[in-house]
């Protein structure tokens, strides 16, 4: 069986875009559709600056390492998030951590 609609990204090779200092981006997959695939790696002691807002459609998040804080709570390494359209977080980390980011609507 072919795979030749397969698409793959290699982490290291994937272009990587400094949103704030110590939080950084990188791109693995865009659809044609608007979903997209990322990850995300955060320095220890990084936060966001403002609030992150989930628009036009959902986030997913699955902590891939270290450990995440929405600014509300901490997910270890192996948790999974679903933030709905609409809602908001400010991500932070006091140990660092890499998370997988999937956007379905963009």
């Amino acid at each position: 069986m072919a795979t030749v609609d397969y698409v793959w990204a290699a982490v290291q090779d994937a272009p990587v875009r400094e949103l704030f200092p110590g939080i950084r981006l990188r791109t693995l997959w865009k659809g044609d559709d608007g979903a997209s695939a990322h990850v995300l790696e955060m320095d220890p002691g990084s936060c966001w600056q403002g609030i992150d807002v989930h628009e036009p459609g959902p986030e997913e998040v699955f902590v891939t390492s270290g450990v995440f804080n929405d600014g509300v709570r901490d997910y270890p390494a192996g948790s999974f998030i679903h933030a709905p359209a609409g809602s908001s977080h400010v991500p932070q980390t006091t140990t660092g951590c890499t998370l997988f980011l999937f956007y379905p609507e963009g």
